[in-house]
């Protein structure tokens, strides 16, 4: 068996072999069969002749565009690292904004606090400006007879709640309002009240209380010696026209009536008082008018009525019998006529108007 090769043109050749004893002469059509199979691989063998060339043409323009991408892509690569860099920088400038911005946020919202706290303080403000001019009289006059009656409580004298209830009910007239009427209604009964109650002069008492115990002193014990109060009639009498011998019998006879004294002491105690005991009798006789005169002023009038008749009862066993003592003795007895009850009447009714219309508007 022997081998074949095919040229380039697709034929084959067949190896040179042993020479042979020559053949018989062939027949004359094999050289039309070659030509016939050379115009058949003819087409073939152009046909991947261009395929070829279309593959480098194509190849070479891969690798012209693969060229280009390369160079966008490294082109690209550095503009995004460069990107990058310019991204970091401004991640790192919106980090600092955003810790100005809460700083100014926290700045901007310490002071929005402080703006409504202050336009709570104008509001409140402008309301209260902008009451009316009624409620202002409302206001100031419960003010005024609020302090008008303290003072009357602690002075005892109904002149300052009077002024101020005059002064309220020319305020409300002033006004000429039909809504003012109850409150001048009230106002007047309550005028009427005070007016009508049996109220004692405090301050007359307190000054009668004062004179009194300024009298003490001069006032004479039961078993005090006569000839001083001799003496003084004599002082206080007018000298007349007689002559110095009628004025020096005058004095000696004075003088020999005062060497006795008969007097009736009807209480043992008084006659038996000695001059320090009779100081001491002053001073306590002293001590229980102003005892009475402070039990007056802190309105315990059951109090000051004891000690007042205490007072009456010692002049009565221990002080000789004469016209101050008498007039001592009426003055205090006029006082404990006059003591009744001290305490201001309320003008609660007025008040409570007054609160009432407040609340309404």
């Amino acid at each position: 068996m022997t081998a074949s090769s095919t040229g380039p043109t697709g034929e084959n050749f067949a190896p040179a072999a042993s020479p042979a004893p020559a053949p018989a002469p062939a027949p004359a059509p094999a050289p039309r069969k070659s030509i016939a199979r050379l115009a058949v691989l003819r087409p073939v063998f152009y046909g991947l002749l261009v395929l070829t060339t279309l593959s480098l043409v194509a190849s070479g323009l891969l690798w012209q565009r693969l060229g280009g991408i390369q160079e966008q892509l490294a082109r690209q690569s550095g503009e995004a690292g460069a990107n990058a860099i310019e991204a970091r920088a401004l991640a790192r400038e919106a980090r600092e904004l955003a810790r100005d911005t809460a700083a100014r946020q926290a700045v901007g919202d310490t002071k929005l606090a402080e703006i409504a706290m202050q336009r709570t303080q104008l509001e409140d403000l402008m309301q209260s400006l902008s009451r009316s001019r009624d409620e202002n009289v409302i206001v100031d006059i419960e003010s005024a007879l609020r302090l008008a009656q303290q003072q009357s409580q602690l002075t005892l004298s109904p002149e300052p709640l009077l002024a101020a209830l005059r002064a309220a009910d020319l305020r409300l007239s002033r006004g000429a309002q039909p809504r003012m009427a109850r409150l001048r209604a009230a106002v007047a009964r309550d005028v009427d009240r005070i007016k009508a109650a049996p109220l004692a002069d405090v301050p007359a008492i307190l000054v009668r209380l004062d004179e009194i115990a300024r009298q003490v002193d001069e006032l004479p014990v039961a078993n005090a010696v006569g000839g001083q109060q001799a003496s003084v009639d004599r002082r206080a009498a007018p000298a007349g026209p007689a002559g110095w011998w009628q004025r020096a019998l005058g004095v000696v006879g004075e003088e020999a009536r005062g060497l006795l004294r008969v007097s009736r002491i009807e209480l043992p105690e008084a006659m038996l008082l000695s001059p320090e005991q009779a100081f001491f009798l002053r001073e306590n006789l002293k001590l229980k008018l102003l005892n009475a005169r402070l039990s007056l002023l802190a309105r315990q009038t059951e109090v000051a009525r004891s000690d007042l008749t205490a007072a009456n009862a010692a002049l009565a066993r221990y002080f000789e019998p004469g016209r101050r003592m008498q007039a001592a003795l009426g003055a205090i007895t006029q006082l404990l006529g006059q003591l009744r009850n001290v305490d201001m009447p309320r003008i609660d009714e007025t008040l409570a108007l007054l609160d009432a219309t407040a609340a309404a508007r």
